[in-house]
């Protein structure tokens, strides 16, 4: 441990502050640490040197060296743990936001990752006034609601509340979805195939219960995606919420500009194929 915390020191005191430089210094010392991180001569759940001895390596006030560690904070790449010190964090993994449909399972499989989730509840439940709205049914009509904890290589990533009609898929109830995706399961037995989606982000903190499960601290940041999933002929067929880590996850989101299309084929030649539509 002393030897691998001695290789973290000369690593990072190999980049000196440049005094003359207009750079402010805890823009340096970031991207010097930042520098090691993504070259991999510090791996994921590496210690970094204490504020006090990276003051001593880079010869700047603990002011700077607070002020870069929470810039890197803030990008993901170390995590500050309270009571032990700060670590190179874990990469975010990474999902898309639109243009696919496959759902958290799938999207992960195709990654690389094997995702499990924790089934917390699966129950018949009178939809309430919101959950109604979102699935263009009446209050209180039954819907089958499931809470399900997903981990990524037993870590819990993303904790989801999704509502589905009753009605339209009662097999639904009494699935085993701790290793298989929703989204199969309702095509496979329930004849339901999913053909668009409309979906919302935005930053929330996370309350007492949230951080338990995803073992973050309570008011530590959370994406929400709040989804609503249609069946081909426009009927609302699933409503869903899901809380990921912010520390851990990120999104990707694939963006064309329609109008440019007559002047990017005009400029191939003349080719009248079409670019793919943005949703």
């Amino acid at each position: 441990m002393a030897t691998a915390h001695a290789e973290l020191i000369s690593s990072a005191a190999s980049a000196t502050i440049d005094r003359n430089s207009p750079i402010p210094y805890y823009v340096q010392v970031k991207e010097a640490l930042r520098e090691r991180i993504e070259r991999g001569d510090w791996k994921a759940g590496h210690q970094l040197p204490g504020e006090l001895e990276l003051c001593r390596i880079f010869e700047v006030s603990r002011t700077v060296i607070r002020q870069a560690l929470k810039e890197l904070t803030y990008e993901g790449l170390i995590a500050p743990q309270k009571g032990k010190g700060t670590f190179v964090a874990e990469p975010k993994i990474a999902e898309s936001l639109v243009q696919k449909l496959t759902g958290f399972y799938q999207d992960m499989v195709d990654r690389g990752h094997n995702p499990v989730s924790q089934v917390l509840k699966q129950r018949v439940y009178p939809a309430n006034l919101k959950v109604a709205a979102r699935l263009a049914i009446q209050p209180g009509t039954p819907v089958i609601e499931i809470d399900r904890l997903r981990f990524i290589q037993d870590e819990p990533i993303v904790l989801v509340t999704t509502y589905l009609p009753y009605a339209l898929c009662p097999q639904l109830l009494q699935a085993d979805l701790s290793r298989q995706s929703l989204y199969a399961f309702l095509e496979r037995e329930c004849g339901l195939v999913i053909a668009r989606g409309h979906r919302t982000i935005e930053a929330v903190p996370a309350n007492e219960y949230e951080a338990r499960l995803l073992q973050i601290e309570k008011g530590a940041p959370l994406i929400l995606l709040d989804s609503v999933s249609y069946l081909n002929d426009g009927t609302p067929i699933e409503y869903y919420h899901a809380l990921h880590r912010g520390d851990r996850s990120q999104f990707e989101v694939e963006l064309v500009r329609i109008r440019a299309q007559g002047r990017v084929r005009e400029a191939l030649g003349g080719d009248a194929t079409e670019l793919p539509r943005s949703n």
